[in-house]
């Protein structure tokens, strides 16, 4: 039987509330920083929820000419940014030739989002509603593969081209999609790209009409409070991550710096509800159960857990007792903190940027803290390593999302070793 090649992680690239950049991010992150404020690209006062997490310091010129940020919509603008600055921290250049390292056609793409470019609808209907004619760019930003399609063009990339859309999971989901491509052989390298740019009255007005959201518009900064006893809902954020996964035997042969191993992925389905989790959280822990059998691990082989940890009432707990029930006695030995509480939910771009999260802990033994613990929740008795980060040894680390329609995803990286 043919041994299954090792994966690896090689890019990096992040645009968040709490930064863009990857130093800017990871800096924040592990400083106990907050991301979230009041809402300030469109009049939110009318709303029932005035705060997000926003990007703040991104400039879409730095990135790529004014011609190609006329032509995308936001998503796709920090989509673009991210994959640009992974593609860069991997040495992923062509030559003077206009060559890759390995051929065009063996470098894909794949896109996680939500909600694609609903900014883009929700302006082209607010036009209509005037009287006026909508932007003749509008189809192409709204249609959520232009994310991808956007960065094949620019960059000169002929390879497999795939968008996935499985709500919070999406991000997760297109790291895994992208290591099956590889493990298939359709490709050796694989851009994975998380991006959303979805705070607008549209999305604010729907997900509080079914208390999904906080409404703590007077406390921006610790709104979003997972595990935390007096959490009240997440808080909607924009961004975007990029990861650079390729073949170990590829990143060798061209000189890469690896950062971490890709050891395994998981996809899984509640088949319950539209909105609500399984109660006893059954679909997120066979997910995280296929992520351990597909890496070869055991549970007392993770150090660090990114939980999904949304700070919602009924999905931290669920979340809790799924760890707890594939865990057993070890649940109260690894740590698990949620990144959401500093930057809130990045809906797509969430999977990716927390798997980020993980390799950089992997990297420099550095755990991320949960912050906004303020009350401690009987019922998320688990290490949540609250308020500040923490060094400790971190081989193996496990990232979660679980999203609307039951979706589960996990993946699990670890340093590096020859």
């Amino acid at each position: 039987m043919q041994t299954k090649e090792r994966v690896v992680i090689t890019g990096l690239g992040a645009v968040t509330p709490l930064g863009t950049g990857m130093e800017k991010f990871w800096d924040n992150l592990i400083s106990g920083k907050s991301g979230i404020t009041n809402i300030t690209k469109f009049d939110a006062s009318g709303l029932p929820v005035q705060i997000a997490g926003e990007v703040t310091d991104f400039n879409p010129v730095g990135y790529m000419e004014k011609k190609q940020a006329r032509e995308m919509e936001v998503f796709m603008q920090y989509g673009f940014a991210a994959a640009d600055e992974a593609m860069k921290d991997a040495g992923l250049f062509m030559d003077g030739l206009g060559n890759y390292p390995v051929p065009k056609s063996r470098i894909g793409i794949v896109f996680g989002t939500v909600f694609g470019g609903i900014g883009a609808t929700e302006e082209a209907a607010e036009r209509l509603k005037d009287g006026s004619r909508v932007n003749p760019r509008v189809i192409t930003k709204i249609i959520g593969n232009v994310g991808a399609a956007q960065i094949a063009i620019a960059k000169h990339l002929a390879g497999p081209s795939l968008t996935v859309s499985t709500a919070c999971s999406s991000g997760l989901d297109a790291i895994t999609v992208g290591n099956m491509l590889i493990e298939s052989n359709m490709a050796d390298i694989v851009i994975c790209v998380g991006a959303e740019a979805a705070t607008c009255p549209v999305t604010i007005e729907g997900l509080s009409a079914i208390h999904a959201l906080s409404h703590r518009n007077d406390e921006p900064e610790t709104a979003s409070r997972p595990f935390d006893l007096d959490r009240d809902g997440f808080v909607m954020s924009e961004g975007s991550g990029a990861v650079i996964i390729e073949k170990l035997s590829v990143a060798k042969a061209r000189g890469a710096k690896v950062h971490a191993e890709l050891a395994g992925c998981s996809n899984g389905t509640d088949g319950f509800h539209v909105t609500s989790p399984h109660p006893d959280g059954i679909g997120a822990i066979a997910t995280m159960e296929g992520a351990l059998k597909a890496a070869g691990l055991e549970v007392k082989d993770i150090d660090y857990i990114n939980a999904h940890g949304t700070s919602t009432p009924k999905g931290d707990v669920i979340e809790v007792k799924a760890i707890k029930t594939l865990f057993g006695e070890y649940a109260g030995k690894v740590a698990v903190s949620s990144t959401k509480a500093s930057m809130g939910h990045l809906m797509g771009a969430g999977g990716v940027v927390e798997t980020i999260a993980c390799v950089k802990a992997v990297e420099e033994d550095i755990i991320p803290p949960t912050i906004n613990q303020f009350t401690a929740d009987p019922e998320c008795d688990i290490d949540t390593v609250p308020n500040e980060a923490r060094r400790t040894t971190v081989n193996v680390a496990m990232c979660n999302a679980f999203g609307f329609g039951g979706q589960n995803a996990s993946v699990i990286v670890k340093k590096f070793a020859e």
